[in-house]
């Protein structure tokens, strides 16, 4: 199986308080994400995954191999707000574009259980750009399905364009297990109904078929994750948790696409409404860096604020 560099966009947004998935929308995704996850790593090693929030569009996690790292960022969320879907598309396709290995193909997997407010010429020009950069996105679309289902139907058929194949978008109604209809969809069985779940070897070291009892198979392979998490959580406490060097060169060169320094921080005001779409897509990003570094020294200096370029 090719190798992935995957950004997975979640839904935080007050919406994902409701009790329709349960026991929350947000838990079900939680657990829906962790699969996922599980999934793309089982498939291929070298597979990388990223996590950005749709709303506040911030980068939670930076391309890692390690799943501990997703999970902990994972259950640290809370709703707040509404989403912004074509700004966190837009900062997740940056991040992608970033990835340190260039031979990894693009793929941002988006989980909206929130109405989409954005406007559909801004959805097919995105989509657009997707597609000229040869950006899969696959789209779980639940809780407000019904109001998102156009947008998002035809959102896809643009990114696929005449091929039809690549992206995929799974609409889960209410009262269904979210992560039991994720495991028969396009997204983990693949287009044919075989791939990345039957290829990934999640059955074999249980001695169970992927396809026959995809419940218990879940259910075991989350009480492995869980204990594995536990042991490499006891082991950070331990050594000291030390930045991971693989997301302080991704962080870097995120920054330098940007041309700022994320060790300088401008203190005026940032003026939102007068900057273009653009600007704001980077200043997103920006803060989002810069939320994850280690607070400045009273000593050191701020840089010469540098005004910020998408692309």
């Amino acid at each position: 199986m090719s190798q992935e560099a995957v950004m997975i966009a979640v839904d935080n947004s007050d919406f994902m308080r409701n009790g329709d998935f349960a026991p929350t929308r947000l838990q079900a995704q939680n657990d829906a994400v962790s699969l996922l996850c599980q999934v793309k790593r089982q498939a291929n090693p070298e597979n990388t995954v990223g996590l950005i929030s749709l709303a506040n569009t911030e980068v939670l996690c930076t391309l890692t191999s390690d799943m501990s790292r997703i999970y902990n960022r994972l259950h640290l969320i809370q709703p707040k707000g509404g989403i912004s879907f074509c700004t966190s598309v837009r900062i997740a396709h940056l991040a992608l574009r970033h990835r340190q290995l260039r031979h990894q193909k693009m793929r941002i997997v988006c989980f909206i259980g929130s109405p989409i407010e954005d406007d559909e010429k801004d959805m097919i020009k995105l989509a657009k750009r997707l597609k000229k950069e040869k950006v899969n996105i696959d789209i779980v679309n639940f809780g407000e399905d019904e109001v998102n289902q156009k947008k998002l139907l035809e959102f896809i058929d643009m990114v696929n364009g005449k091929d039809g194949t690549g992206s995929h978008l799974v609409t889960v109604p209410p009262g269904t297990v979210l992560h039991e209809s994720l495991v028969t969809s396009p997204i983990i069985a693949g287009e044919d109904g075989g791939g990345a779940l039957a290829g990934s070897g999640l059955g074999l070291e249980f001695g169970l078929d992927a396809a026959e009892d995809p419940d218990l198979l879940y259910a075991l392979r989350v009480s492995m994750e869980d204990q594995r998490m536990r042991q490499e959580q006891e082991a950070n406490v331990t050594s000291g948790s030390a930045p991971v060097a693989s997301e302080a060169l991704l962080r870097q060169a995120l920054a330098m696409s940007m041309q700022v320094d994320p060790a300088n921080i401008d203190p005026s005001p940032i003026d939102l409404a007068n900057m273009s779409e653009e600007d704001q897509i980077a200043y997103a990003i920006q803060m989002s860096i810069q939320a994850q570094e280690p607070e400045k020294k009273p000593d050191e200096k701020s840089g010469t604020p540098v005004r910020l370029h998408y692309f």
